[in-house]
């Protein structure tokens, strides 16, 4: 996800009140009557209640929740398939709730493509054909939307499909054309509402390997929307967690799985796979204590000793990571004449880069000296995950004990 955290698409207060003619629902869901007590009193069906979500540029942003939860209803809202009963979205400082048709089309045209959960293929078009249709309908020039159209086919891998029918393509393959026919509409935003939920395990990893291939390559901003968690963690750079029309909780994936806001989200996230989503980062102490390069050794030693440290991280003048220093190294490098930290041969087996996943961490926790030093892509020391820390976050009390104990 970018840092600097440009905002592509915000919601502002939307609402859906289905079956609403005369606006009493929504006026009873503004007064802030729940769901049932509306649909009781008007007949009214609440969808959407008071959404609120920015949407940084370039950003992979997932929807989930539970089937009626009314997430793809929201997905609908931000392109007006379904025009919201209030609020705003604005997409890139224009908003799309304000626009009358021909502004809405041209909007939907150059700005904002969808993938669909069913592959939706014209049976009687091949697949090149079946790309370009978008571009076509949009009054791209014929040889420019098939240029268009077979760039879109070779990000996918389908570069040598293009003369193939639709009844030629495995479910997987169908999944890629349509995800192809996004792409060559080249939008900054892409709308996909649950693409890959009709496709076998095995080649749904498959696509959300290759989503997230693409995504580093063409950085769109991305709303996905699943109602399969593991999905949602994996794909994610954030995720919204929804329930009957209201976001319960928006955070990083490690955030919402690991801090859940209400019971409700503890128990849909309850059965999560911890050990392929838990990183060093989301479990280090950032509050360590490191030594500079630079230190003389006897004052290490002092320091050793007067803080009681089993180890220590040692770090140069940028902050990069020069190795551990324990008790024992520091007064072997004592007694043969170093001076500084620097000339210490420092022990450097216990280091991970900070996106490590629990996984890894594992082995390399079960086989450690020292707490392990985590580091940035640079080199530099960020934090570290002491011994105790990792056995908390392992899922098995068996494999957490284990290491505690030792």
């Amino acid at each position: 996800m970018p840092t600097d955290r440009e905002i592509s698409l915000s919601i502002r207060g939307l609402y859906k009140v289905f079956a609403d003619s005369d606006g009493a629902g929504l006026n009873l869901a503004l007064g802030g009557r729940t769901k049932d007590e509306i649909q009781e009193q008007t007949g009214a069906v609440v969808g959407l209640r008071d959404i609120n979500i920015e949407i940084a540029r370039g950003e992979l942003f997932v929807v989930m929740g539970l089937s009626g939860c009314g997430k793809s209803t929201l997905v609908r809202c931000i392109n007006r398939l379904i025009e919201p009963s209030a609020g705003q979205v604005w997409l890139d400082g224009r908003e799309i709730t304000a626009m009358n048709e021909n502004e809405l089309r041209e909007v939907r045209r150059g700005n904002l493509a969808m993938v669909f959960q069913h592959f939706g293929l014209m049976p009687h078009r091949n697949v090149l054909d079946n790309v370009a249709m978008p571009l076509e309908v949009a009054g791209v020039a014929r040889a420019e939307r098939r240029q268009r159209a077979a760039t879109a086919l070779e990000q996918v891998g389908l570069a040598d499909w293009t003369g193939s029918m639709p009844n030629q393509l495995s479910g997987g393959m169908k999944q890629r054309v349509g995800l192809a026919r996004g792409l060559a509409m080249d939008t900054p935003l892409l709308l996909m509402d649950e693409p890959f939920s009709a496709l076998d395990p095995v080649i749904r990893r498959d696509l959300q390997d290759e989503l997230l291939a693409l995504q580093e390559s063409v950085q769109k901003t991305i709303v996905f929307i699943t109602h399969d968690l593991n999905e949602a963690v994996r794909v994610g750079d954030r995720i919204a967690i929804m329930r009957d029309g209201e976001v319960v909780q928006v955070g990083a994936p490690n955030d919402v799985v690991l801090n859940p806001v209400d019971d409700f989200v503890r128990e849909f996230t309850q059965d999560v796979r911890l050990h392929g989503m838990v990183t060093a980062a989301s479990i280090m102490d950032t509050g360590f204590a490191a030594a500079s390069g630079s230190m003389y050794v006897s004052k290490l030693i002092d320091r050793i000793e007067r803080e009681r440290l089993s180890a220590i991280c040692c770090i140069d003048e940028e902050g990069k990571y020069l190795g551990t220093a324990d008790p024992a190294i520091a007064l072997r490098a004592q007694h043969s004449g170093a001076e500084r930290i620097v000339d210490v041969p420092l022990y450097i087996g216990d280091a991970v880069w900070e996106d490590t996943v629990l996984d890894d961490l594992v082995p390399v926790g079960l086989r450690a000296q020292h707490p392990l030093a985590v580091l940035d892509n640079e080199g530099v020391l960020v934090g570290v995950i002491p011994r105790e820390r990792l056995a908390r976050a392992m899922v098995s009390d068996e494999a957490a004990a284990s290491l505690a104990a030792e």
